[in-house]
């Protein structure tokens, strides 16, 4: 049987009446996966990396995408696994890339906080967003962080790496199916920061005065093309 049929059936307990693909894909970041679907079809699109996962694990990470797709809560022993497998991935993952303005950040906030225990992740710049100032990656353990604090008071990078760096600490829960990453204990945990709310203003503020740089200079741009 398809794994996606076997998930579905073990999930609902009766057969899709849509047809089920499974495709790996080397396109994807390692252990991603989506699902796209219409009336007639499904197709479960998965980092090759699935290939060599236990069934069982990939059953999981199946109906977790089926849960979402059907906007239910659920749970199941194949999701509680595919959730401690996630959660896991961090510790495998390769160091392959550590910029050295975001590792002086890291080093710092590691010894400040965490007494210098936090393992090393992958450390990159991604784009100037505005909305997404850092994340936190568990399957390719990587913390991105926006450019925008490329040339910022090395406070407010190490505010947003902190908040990352929880991440990393304390993982996520899961329940019914939904993953939480900001648990009663990360928020406690975000709160030792010096001066927590000074630092949200500013960096709010710092976010704005990049974004109005960014509009003027997409401005004289416009009109040196003209």
């Amino acid at each position: 049987m398809n794994v996606g049929d076997e998930a579905f059936r073990r999930l609902f307990a009766e057969e899709s009446e849509r047809k089920i693909n499974i495709k790996y894909s080397a396109k994807f970041k390692a252990y991603n996966a989506n699902v796209k679907y219409s009336r007639e079809w499904m197709t479960f699109h998965l980092s090759k990396e699935w290939r060599d996962v236990d069934r069982e694990i990939v059953i999981g990470l199946l109906q977790s995408l089926l849960l979402k797709v059907h906007k239910e809560k659920g749970n199941t022993i194949n999701i509680d696994l595919y959730n401690s497998f996630s959660r896991g991935l961090s510790k495998y993952s390769e160091v392959k890339e550590t910029n050295p303005t975001l590792l002086e950040s890291f080093m710092r906030i590691n010894e400040k906080f965490f007494e210098g225990n936090l393992e090393l992740t992958n450390l990159m710049w991604g784009d100037e967003s505005f909305r997404t100032l850092g994340k936190y990656e568990f399957n390719i353990n990587t913390i991105t962080i926006s450019t925008i604090f490329q040339e910022s008071d090395p406070l407010l990078l190490d505010y947003v790496m902190y908040h990352e760096m929880l991440h990393k600490k304390h993982q996520f829960s899961s329940t019914n199916g939904r993953h939480l990453y900001h648990s009663p204990e990360f928020r406690k945990d975000e709160a030792k920061f010096p001066n927590q709310e000074v630092m949200e203003k500013k960096i709010s503020h710092h976010a704005s005065k990049i974004r109005r740089k960014s509009k003027r200079k997409s401005l004289l741009d416009f009109f040196d093309f003209f």
